[in-house]
């Protein structure tokens, strides 16, 4: 039996953080299938590849405030096949509330708490 492996796009505006998150999914079986630095690149990526998910950081280039939240709201609008996971250290209510108005199903937020020190 041929397992499928699930499709991802990936959008992480910090090259180090975005290569580790390639090679912690791919190690945990999924094939990343693009991988973005910009708003614009995740919105071509899910475009192009239509993968099962996207992993989209909340801020992104170039005003690093919600880019990436507000293209996770297009994608569900245009592609609402395509599931969604959002993290971020920043909570962004207005747009998280606005990408969960159409119903949770595909949906994930990922919240993580800033370093300690």
């Amino acid at each position: 039996m041929i397992e499928k492996r699930l499709r991802v796009v990936l959008a992480e505006d910090s090259v180090v953080l975005r290569d580790g998150m390639v090679e912690l999914l791919g190690a945990r079986g999924c094939d990343v299938v693009a991988t973005a630095g910009t708003a614009p690149e995740l919105l071509a990526g899910v475009a192009g590849f239509r993968p099962d998910v996207a992993v989209v950081d909340v801020r992104m280039p170039p005003t690093h405030t919600d880019e990436g939240v507000r293209a996770a709201v297009e994608i569900r609008a245009a592609t609402p096949e395509v599931g969604i996971l959002v993290f971020s250290q920043h909570i962004e209510a207005a747009w998280t509330s606005r990408l969960l108005s159409g119903g949770a199903a595909g949906i994930g937020y990922l919240p993580s708490s800033p370093a300690s020190g």
